[in-house]
């Protein structure tokens, strides 16, 4: 089998998880036309990426798609709205805080590799083979289904619960979330912009608490969301718990703290002060520094 034809394949598989787990996860959703509104998400999700892709492969650039990953969230986010609309206020703040994350960390990101030049180095290989890149951006979709299922749950939901301790236990953990994930890069941002610190790595701030508190922040605000869903959540509705646990095995086992901490060995392995702090700082859930 062909390599081409081991990327469509891939594809192919993809679609059918990202379909058939927003058709499922969909079933306490509005609907419209005898489809969830979980399960249009879905198609928009694929629909978004397939077509960002198209010009992307041409100009093989990837230059615009952590910003369509940004752009994706906010369409099923605003499709869920108007399927389900008019909303109750765990709906509304529920897609506030989506559109609010979604849109401070696109805008971070997009600015980020922009100034890195306009290309990732993780689709060095990939951008220039058409049928490979094509599975980035399928994946992409999936991503967004996944780690977005539990908040178009909750905005979605054909029944909807009062407002209790969940909702504000939710928002209360979102909130944190939030607040390390922009602190944390607002501070790396900084520290990376300062010419004193070229070549070092960062030990201040909230990095001084974790190696990752931006990974922390993230974990915690879609827990929040989740906890936040929870009262309207029943059946087949439960998969939707995946969205707190697909971003933490996303940021622990695939393209996070893995990642990057091969990376630091690589630039730092030899180096006793950041084996110092390595030894002494928490990889993920933060905790106060020693000394």
């Amino acid at each position: 089998m062909g390599k081409s034809v081991k990327s469509f394949a891939v594809v192919a598989v993809v679609t059918v998880i990202a379909l058939a787990f927003s058709y499922f996860a969909g079933a306490g959703s509005v609907e419209i036309g005898g489809y969830s509104a979980l399960y249009v998400c879905g198609w928009i999700a694929l629909l978004v990426n397939w077509l960002a892709f198209i010009p992307s492969a041409a100009a093989k650039t990837d230059k615009f798609y952590d910003t369509m990953g940004a752009v994706t969230y906010l369409s099923v986010t605003g499709v869920a709205v108007w399927l389900a609309w008019p909303l109750d206020l765990r709906g509304i703040v529920i897609a506030a805080m989506v559109a609010i994350w979604c849109l401070r960390l696109g805008s971070f990101l997009y600015i980020r590799i922009h100034a890195a030049g306009g290309n990732d180095s993780r689709f060095e290989k990939i951008r220039v083979n058409p049928p490979r890149f094509l599975v980035a951006w399928t994946l992409q979709a999936l991503w967004v289904i996944f780690t977005a299922s539990a908040a178009l749950a909750a905005i979605a939901a054909s029944e909807r619960a009062p407002i209790g301790l969940f909702f504000w236990l939710g928002a209360a953990v979102w909130v944190i979330g939030i607040t390390f994930e922009t602190v944390a890069d607002a501070q790396k941002s900084a520290f990376k912009k300062d010419p004193d610190n070229k070549g070092d790595f960062i030990d201040v701030g909230l990095w001084r608490w974790s190696r990752h508190p931006n990974y922390f922040g993230e974990i915690t605000l879609w827990t929040g969301i989740l906890i936040m869903a929870i009262p309207v959540l029943s059946g087949l509705s439960w998969l939707v718990v995946i969205s707190p646990i697909f971003v933490t095995l996303l940021l622990t086992k695939v393209s996070g703290i893995n990642l990057q901490n091969k990376q630091a060995e690589e630039r730092w392995g030899d180096d006793p002060d950041y084996q110092e702090y390595r030894k002494n700082t928490p990889a993920l859930i933060p905790r106060p520094p020693k000394g």
